[in-house]
């Protein structure tokens, strides 16, 4: 098993930057992906970046060119850099970590969520 925490969230203005961080304890060595998700008020909760095990990133296409995921494997870190932020990144944001075993089976934790909201 794994442990997140998330940091980061806050208040900021249109066009404004944040950062999110999450660290992560437990198994780690087991961990294939990490990465963000993010949930608005009657929204269901979506992909935002993740950074797979070999270094490979994936972006939602809302937030290429304007956010960037980073990792951190000495510190089992994970973090978001935001920058030009629209009023419509406002939302909950939700560190998550998916895990193999040795046999295959994959398992996602999460973490308890930070707030982000962009105001004009």
């Amino acid at each position: 098993q794994v442990q997140l925490a998330e940091s980061g969230g806050g208040f900021v203005q249109v066009g404004g930057s944040l950062r999110l961080s999450c660290v992560c304890t437990g198994r780690t060595s087991g961990v294939i992906s990490m990465g963000w998700f993010r949930q608005a008020p009657d929204n269901e909760r979506e992909l935002v970046a993740r950074v797979f095990r070999d270094g490979e990133t994936e972006y939602a296409q809302s937030v290429q060119g304007r956010f960037t995921i980073s990792r951190d494997t000495t510190k089992d870190t994970v973090s978001l850099e935001m920058e030009s932020l629209r009023s419509e990144d406002t939302a909950v944001y939700y560190c998550k970590a998916v895990t193999q075993d040795w046999a295959g089976w994959t398992y996602d934790y999460w973490g308890q969520g930070t707030q982000v909201t962009v105001s004009a």
